[in-house]
């Protein structure tokens, strides 16, 4: 009998701020077998107990060198045979990815959660995020050659086509949209990985996962989909669903949600 398995990214945009909106409860209500958050902008101490009541097997978190900055950690309910953050991606000591491996039917999966450096600062950190874009490839793919299934979630802060976000053409010349930055995703997915969202939603427009906290962007839907989670082509009929929780408030992103069937 086949078993379905709740995967959910969420950038925070701050962990703590998030508590005291009590904007995690809802979590007691889904309660996904695995959620992973980014930006945190804590230690690991730092994380709140209180953000929600259920009680997860285990707690994989990454901080930053620089306080108050990135951040993530992965709440999961499966033994794990593996748990780390990734320092050969991660080689700035940021804070921007749990790695955990497990078990789930017959397949070894490898479970990443990561923020991707945002490019918009400078030019340094543009270079940067391509440098960081393509060692994570190629840690996967080295996973990937020694038999692992491969799960990627997370803020990749890089809308893949003009479906992604409200206002293509206003933003070819902002990194989140700039044709290199598109062109590794296409790399990426060329490489034998799927984009579940638009695996299972090929033409839905008008579904975003960020908006800037300017404009009333949110209010009036003027977003990107810059979050995503990808699975290795292996994991295509394990696909159950995939979708975006826009009522999710508390942040300027919002949750999305993978289902897997094994």
């Amino acid at each position: 009998m086949s078993k379905t398995y709740k995967f959910i990214s969420w950038n925070v945009n701050g962990i703590r701020a998030v508590d005291k909106k009590e904007a995690l409860l809802w979590v007691d209500e889904v309660k996904p077998h695995f959620l992973a958050i980014q930006e945190t902008k804590s230690t690991i101490e730092q994380i709140p107990k209180s953000i929600f009541s259920k009680e997860y097997k285990n707690l994989v978190a990454s901080q930053s060198a620089i306080k108050g900055r990135s951040g993530t950690c992965l709440f999961c309910d499966i033994d794990l045979h593996h748990k780390g953050i990734c320092p050969e991606v991660d080689i700035l000591d940021e804070g921007r990815i749990n790695e955990v491996h497990f078990t789930l039917g017959s397949r070894d999966i490898a479970l990443f959660n990561v923020y991707f450096p945002n490019g918009q600062s400078k030019e340094e950190r543009l270079k940067y995020k391509m440098e960081f874009y393509d060692r994570f490839l190629d840690y996967c793919e080295n996973l990937k050659s020694q038999g692992k299934s491969i799960i990627v979630c997370g803020d990749v802060n890089t809308a893949h086509t003009p479906i992604d976000l409200a206002r293509p053409k206003a933003n070819e010349k902002t990194s989140g949209f700039l044709p290199m930055e598109r062109e590794w995703i296409d790399k990426f997915l060329v490489a034998g990985y799927i984009d579940t969202f638009r695996h299972k939603n090929p033409d839905k427009k008008d579904a975003y996962s960020w908006w800037s906290y300017r404009a009333n962007a949110r209010a009036n839907n003027v977003g990107w989909r810059i979050d995503y989670f990808f699975v290795s082509e292996d994991l295509k009929d394990n696909i159950k669903n995939a979708y975006i929780m826009h009522e999710i408030m508390g942040s300027d992103h919002c949750p999305i949600v993978l289902e897997l069937e094994f």
